[in-house]
């Protein structure tokens, strides 16, 4: 072989290697379609107004601003969390792909941002704009597993329920960041969606699971004991793309929690068939 010939081939193979690289670096992201914000309202401007308003106000505030694309930047764009299971019937393994926002719900620009906390209606309100639903408690744990950056929660005690107690906890979680980037878990409860909630007995509830310690277990298991108004500093809202990769095919994610087979990628219930919440 010549020196040429040789020196063209070392050339390709370590373009090759240069590719491999590229592709393996670049993880795979789904961008939802936000509008282009006008909003100049910043995370701790929007904390400074609602400081005095109720849970109502708060909430409507806060919808307003995000259905107007108010969201730092790196809200939008969406992680992977890949997940499989098995078909008893032919033991083939089904593999699926859902993307999650790599933080929860927040307001303002990536300079001045802050995470939020809103009531499950305004939540949903926001999700189906979007073209998004809340997760479930499996969810919640293959969310955790998958993250980046995993912190230790920090409970606090008194005037849960208060706005400034929800921007205080919001600082709290940034110094423990300390700027690392990517998908983040442990920092809040969930508000998830349960088969539990229409076999609670009591009417209007909301769901909350997670917050899991650095040992991976949950502080809260799920539980429906709140009504649906009720929102305090601990918790979050974590956005899913509605439409779900089950072996190469989308498929929108209440075909698969209505499949007996495919809802086990998404849900480990005895009951999963709660989509959204609607009051």
């Amino acid at each position: 072989m010549g020196f040429l010939q040789m020196l063209y081939l070392s050339g390709m193979k370590l373009m090759c290697v240069l590719c491999c690289i590229i592709l393996f670096s670049c993880k795979e992201v789904q961008k939802l379609h936000w509008p282009e914000s006008t909003s100049t309202i910043t995370g701790s401007e929007f904390y400074k107004q609602a400081a005095a308003m109720n849970w109502a106000a708060r909430d409507s505030f806060a919808v307003k601003e995000i259905l107007a694309g108010n969201v730092p930047g790196f809200l939008r764009e969406f992680k992977p969390i890949n997940v499989w299971v098995t078909d008893s019937a032919t033991g083939k393994k089904i593999n699926a792909t859902y993307y999650v926002a790599p933080d929860y719900l927040s307001i303002g620009s990536n300079d001045d941002w802050a995470r939020i906390n809103i009531s499950p209606k305004a939540a949903q309100q926001i999700a189906d704009d979007f073209e998004c639903f809340l997760p479930t408690r499996k969810m919640v744990d293959d969310i955790y597993n998958a993250a980046i950056v995993k912190l230790e929660p920090v409970p606090m005690y008194a005037f849960r329920d208060s706005t400034p107690t929800m921007w205080q906890h919001h600082l709290i979680i940034e110094g423990q960041r300390k700027g690392r980037s990517g998908l983040i878990a442990g920092i809040k409860k969930d508000v998830v969606i349960s088969g539990k909630i229409t076999r609670d007995g009591r009417a209007d509830r909301v769901a909350i699971y997670g917050w899991h310690k650095l040992d991976g277990k949950p502080i809260q298991p799920l539980y429906t004991g709140h009504i649906y108004w009720w929102v305090d500093y601990s918790q979050g809202i974590r956005l899913v793309y509605r439409n779900i990769k089950v072996d190469g095919k989308w498929m929108d994610y209440i075909d698969v929690l209505k499949d007996k087979t495919l809802q086990r990628l998404l849900c480990n219930e005895a009951f999963c068939d709660y989509y959204r919440y609607s009051y």
